[in-house]
């Protein structure tokens, strides 16, 4: 005589609880793979474990976590820019350019605000070539990123500034919390990670708790079904470039005042990793869903890779094939949110 477990037993419930879990809070497996990468770093070297080490990794994730929450953004709603990067440099060059041979004094707020000001301007410009040409927004980007750093190097210039304006440099060298080794060497925070926190939430407030928030989803997700409920396809093409480019020209700031140096081209090759770390937060590449925190999970687990597999003895050659299997692994197990 056989027996059957009733289809209520918890052990027939886990595994479809689990899928459902999976299915709408993918940013658990994200924080699991994170758990995962620290755990073996910190088995293979203990010097991982300092307070040091956490503060180089929230740094490294600055200028990443800014861009990546302007790529969700565009993602969510069902499209995807690649010119961010060119963005950023042409604006951080450009300006930095400007005060210092004109107003070198500048207030720090004011240069922020050029930044994120101009990235808007080619952000925008993004989205109005996506409605126009009605062209794939990968296509777009690709030839907008072309356009902007030519424009750069042809037009604005190619040499470095070796000495910053000393607003940006004393916003650079500001710091948020102190930490004294035992050795007598100083672990420093920098103020610049408030940047991303309010970066981030700005980014949760709009996606969450306004109108645009909700058209960005609903046009990501179906379309045909939002173009039905209202939802204006032009208008949120132009939000979602236009914040993309605003985020874009303020990591460009942040990245020069934080390393002291503005060169035209610097962030040339990040636009993958930034990707890879939205993708890695559970946002789909077809749009319709994505969230901050899983997107901030998702930088910190290539942050992590980047920059300290190195301590467990890992070849940095080894850094593209280890989040390019993780990729493979997180978009498998995150197609199971489609099984209900």
């Amino acid at each position: 005589m056989t027996s059957t477990v009733p289809s209520h037993s918890p052990a027939v419930q886990t595994p479809a609880r689990q899928r459902r879990l999976l299915g709408e809070r993918p940013e658990f497996f994200t924080a699991l793979m994170i758990a995962a990468v620290a755990i073996v770093v910190a088995f293979l070297n203990p010097d991982f474990l300092q307070v040091g080490m956490l503060f180089d990794i929230l740094r490294s994730s600055t200028v990443v976590g800014i861009f990546a929450l302007g790529v969700l953004v565009v993602l969510a709603a069902g499209g995807i820019d690649v010119s961010f990067t060119a963005i950023a440099a042409l604006t951080m060059y450009s300006i930095t350019k400007a005060v210092t041979l004109w107003w070198p004094q500048a207030p720090m707020p004011l240069i922020l605000l050029a930044g994120a000001s101009g990235g808007v301007l080619l952000g925008m410009l993004n989205g109005c070539l996506v409605d126009w040409l009605k062209a794939p927004s990968l296509i777009v980007t690709i030839g907008t990123q072309y356009l902007f750093r030519g424009f750069l190097l042809t037009f604005v210039g190619t040499v470095f500034f070796m000495e910053i304006p000393d607003p940006m440099d004393s916003f650079g060298r500001a710091a948020l919390l102190r930490h004294a080794t035992a050795e007598g060497a100083m672990s420093v925070l920098p103020a610049s990670v408030l940047v991303l926190a309010a970066v981030a939430g700005l980014t949760w407030f709009i996606l969450n708790r306004t109108l645009i928030g909700r058209a960005v989803y609903a046009i990501g997700g179906s379309l045909g079904i939002a173009e039905r409920l209202g939802y204006r396809l032009r208008v949120v093409h132009m939000f979602v470039f236009g914040y993309a480019g605003l985020l874009a020209g303020i990591a460009g700031i942040v990245h020069v005042s934080s390393n002291r140096l503005a060169n035209p081209f610097d962030l040339v090759g990040t636009e993958l990793d930034v990707i890879a770390a939205v993708v890695l937060g559970g946002a789909r590449i077809t749009g319709g869903n994505g969230t901050v925190l899983g997107t901030l999970l998702g930088v910190l687990l290539v942050t992590l890779i980047n920059n300290v597999l190195i301590l467990a003895g890992v070849p940095s050659t080894w850094q593209k094939v280890i989040v390019g299997a993780f990729i493979l692994v997180a978009g498998t197990l995150f197609s199971l949110r489609r099984v209900r």
